[in-house]
This record gives C-alpha cells, sequence and structure tokens, in this order.
C-alpha cells in the first residue's frame, strides 16, 4: 500500500489510503442509517435537512478520497471531496441550533440573552450563508485553471471563517444561558413571576452533554478546517494526510455518533410526559411553592 509521502505530484501530495477512506465511508453510512431511522421513529423531520444531509454528503465526500485511492490523478473524485467533506459539517450544525432553541424554550427563555425563534433565525441564517458561500467557492474551485482553484479556495476560506465565527457566538451564548440557569439568574427584562423555570431531569443533562460534545468536535474541525485552506493548495497541513483524518473526518464522525446515542427523539419524547409551560405557568407557581414544580414541554420540532 503506498505511504502518502510517495507521490508528492498528485493533487493531494499523497495517496489517501484505501483502507482508511473504507473506514470512513463505513462509519457514515451506519450512522446516517441509523439517523434516518431515529428521524422516523421519532417523526423529527427537521433531522433529514440537518444531520442525515450531512451523512450523506460525508459519505459522498470520503467515497471520492476512495476514488482516489484508487485512481490518485483523475481530477473529478479529487473537488468531490473537497466541496463534500467541506460544507457536510454545516447541516449538522444547524441542527445545534434547532436543538439549543427547544432546550431554550423548556428551560426558560427568560435566561437567554435571545429568544428561542430569534437565537434559531439568527444562527440558522449564519448557518445558510457559510453554506452557499463554501458551496459557490468549491463550484468555482472545480475549474480547471490554478486561478480558479486559488480564488474558490479562498471563497471556501471565508464561508468557514464566517462559520467558525458563528459557532463561536452560538458556543457563548449557549454557555451564558446555562450559566444564568443554573445560578437563577433571569434577565430583568424577562423577570415576569409567571414565566415558569424548568427543570432538568437525567435526559436534559445527557442531551446538554452531548450537544456540548458536538460542539466541541465540529469546533476542532472548523479550526483546523481554517488553517488548511489558509495554509494554501500546497500548504504542509493540506499535504499531510493524518491530519485530515483525526481532525476532519474523526471530529464530524464523533459528533454524527454523539448525537446518535444522545439522541434529542429518545431523551426528550414521549411529548405527553410534559406540561406545557405557557398553559400551566400558574400551577406551576403553585407547585413551586410547596417545593415541586413540573418540567416544561418541548414542542414537538
Amino acid at each position: 500500500m503506498a505511504r502518502q509521502d510517495l507521490d508528492p505530484n498528485s493533487q493531494y501530495h499523497y495517496v489517501p489510503t484505501e483502507w482508511v477512506t473504507i473506514v470512513f465511508v463505513v462509519l457514515f453510512s451506519i450512522s446516517t442509517i441509523i439517523h434516518l431511522g431515529q428521524m422516523i421513529r421519532w417523526r423529527l423531520w427537521w433531522l433529514l435537512p440537518t444531520v442525515v444531509l450531512c451523512g450523506l454528503l460525508e459519505i459522498a465526500g470520503w467515497s471520492g478520497r476512495l476514488w482516489s485511492s484508487l485512481n490518485v490523478d483523475l481530477r473529478s473524485p479529487f473537488m468531490l471531496q473537497i466541496v463534500a467533506t467541506i460544507i457536510a459539517p454545516t447541516p449538522l450544525v444547524a441542527a445545534n441550533f434547532v436543538l439549543l432553541g427547544r432546550i431554550i424554550r423548556r428551560l426558560g427563555p427568560r435566561y437567554s440573552r435571545l429568544g428561542p425563534k430569534l437565537y434559531t433565525t439568527i444562527f440558522l441564517t449564519c448557518d445558510i450563508i457559510a453554506l452557499i458561500v463554501q458551496g459557490g467557492g468549491g463550484g468555482i474551485a472545480s475549474g480547471n485553471s490554478d486561478s480558479d482553484a486559488r480564488v474558490g479556495g479562498n471563497i471556501m476560506l471565508g464561508g468557514i471563517i464566517f462559520q467558525l465565527v458563528a459557532i463561536i457566538c452560538y458556543a457563548a451564548l449557549a454557555a451564558e444561558f446555562l450559566l444564568r440557569y443554573v445560578k437563577d439568574r433571569p434577565f430583568e427584562r424577562h423577570n415576569a413571576p409567571d414565566q415558569p423555570r424548568g427543570r432538568t431531569d437525567k435526559h436534559m443533562k445527557i442531551l446538554l452533554g452531548g450537544m456540548s460534545l458536538m460542539t466541541l468536535f465540529i469546533l476542532i474541525r472548523s479550526v483546523y478546517r481554517t488553517i488548511e485552506l489558509a495554509d494554501g493548495w500546497n500548504g504542509k497541513v493540506i499535504s499531510t494526510q493524518v491530519l485530515f483524518n483525526v481532525f476532519d473526518g474523526a471530529m464530524v464522525t464523533l459528533a454524527m455518533y454523539t448525537l446518535n446515542i444522545c439522541h434529542p427523539g429518545c431523551l426528550l419524547h414521549p411529548e405527553e410526559q410534559f406540561q406545557d409551560a405557557s398553559e400551566n405557568s400558574s400551577a406551576y407557581a403553585n407547585e413551586e411553592q410547596k417545593g415541586y414544580a413540573p418540567p416544561m414541554a418541548m414542542n414537538s420540532v
């Protein structure tokens, strides 16, 4: 089997290792099938254009790398893996944004700097912009000239940086929300006596832990891809296969399987286990005085 440093003249500057590409194709296929089944089981249809789409794009990207391992001189599989693996995690990031909006609604919007709807709208818009920019840059980079590759690479870099900034802002606001919730320090503008404070049961804690891990994995991957593209098509980072395998492939794999395990469907459903907070806020207040407060509902997504 060829070592990655035996073909410095290839588009990758190495030959993708065949067995590694096969492993990632299999891992992403398994996770995507499980996510599809979980989506149908719990009727969470928003997972289709987010997590499932991410899995399909990763399968396409790693299939391109597998194709290149068999014929490294072909340009089509090289561009397929570049574009697909660049944009694939973007829908996965969107899933985190949707989930946090639902969690804020359940635990208490008064602890959030942004309302649940505004929070989701802003960050989903940022995600869509990042997706369009990265996809457009990939399309330009797929041209035949070096100039196209350079311009397209710079556009993709801009999309990655924009997405990285959005993820950092998202993480900061999420951390602020959780800190205010734990310390019971609502924003003054939301400090109304009839607004209930949701309770974190074991399932909610597992989901929050899973979302934190997902965010960390995606953040590591985004930092890596930013450094990779900033280093250029002939840079040392993009020319080192193990870095891509670990900081891109492995990070996205871990993020997807984390959501398989910490799935919102099995952790937050069935819906009838919870009472709707907007309809039962006064009952909540009365029970809270007795030392017990029923958990808030999470509306079906």
